[in-house]
């Protein structure tokens, strides 16, 4: 029998994957399990009050029906609301996806970031919060588009991706003066890292941040610590759920393997 620890990954679509990347990098040993809410997607346009019920009602469905070492809400919109209630209602140790704002405003030269986020990350109070505590010296230019996650929830199932569609998220970025310009832009969505290409293409002279790395090292953190729970396995099985009817279905589960899943 194997000694494992079993970490739960939630997210609206495959988004996430960006973030359960960078947090094998720093945890190849442990078995995943990852859980995409595809029926509720996207959820960055969808109210507060919505989000949180949907939010508590999926996983509160998946930690009862299986048991984890720890939770990774690898979803900035999720994060920015529902952290507060589920580190309230389960015990585990529980990882949540924020803005990097932090780093962006002590990596930018120029004291201009941008935050390229889904709407109601944009509007979330504890993104103003992240602004007020650690940019307070920067000009903040804050873009929230949801149409950006579903271009590359798009990428990352069919391989293809419309330049132009891109393009269009990135306008009131592309619209501005050179010298205006955020010299660092926060990719404030999990989704956004896998069109981290494109971006570039567009913005090539910007810094390009996100959470993932961040990220892999806390749950790594939290994971070493003596009272963490292991299970006993015969072998480990990283295994995917989703919630509703997959479209592309056969492309989806080509990707889920890629990422080494069952």
């Amino acid at each position: 029998m194997l000694k494992i620890k079993r970490v739960l990954f939630f997210d609206s679509g495959v988004g996430g994957l960006s973030v359960y990347k960078e947090v094998q990098q720093f945890n190849p040993e442990i078995e995943t399990y990852f859980l995409f809410d595809n029926a509720f997607f996207p959820y960055g346009e969808k109210s507060d009050e919505v989000l949180i019920s949907r939010i508590d009602e999926v996983v509160t469905k998946a930690l009862s029906r299986f048991e984890f070492s720890a939770l990774v809400v690898a979803c900035n919109t999720a994060s920015t609301i529902a952290l507060p209630m589920l580190r309230k209602k389960h015990t585990l140790p529980i990882v949540g996806v924020v803005p990097a704002v932090k780093p962006a405003a002590m990596l930018s030269q120029k004291g201009i970031i941008g935050l390229l986020a889904t709407p109601a990350t944009v509007k979330r109070q504890y993104t103003k919060r992240l602004i007020d505590d650690f940019a307070r010296d920067c000009e903040v230019i804050a873009v929230g588009d949801c149409n950006l996650a579903t271009v590359a929830e798009r990428k990352m199932i069919t391989g293809k991706v419309e330049l132009a569609e891109v393009e269009k998220c990135l306008r009131p970025f592309l619209d501005l003066p050179e010298a205006r310009q955020p010299d660092v832009i926060v990719l404030g969505c999990t989704h956004y890292p896998h069109l981290r290409e494109e971006i570039k293409t567009l913005l090539p002279k910007v810094r390009l941040i996100d959470s993932g790395e961040a990220i892999g090292r806390r749950v790594k953190w939290l994971l070493d610590a003596p009272d963490v729970s292991t299970f006993e396995v015969e072998q480990k099985v990283n295994r995917a759920f989703y919630t509703g009817v997959l479209k592309h279905e056969a492309e989806r589960q080509a990707l889920f393997k890629s990422f080494g899943f069952a």
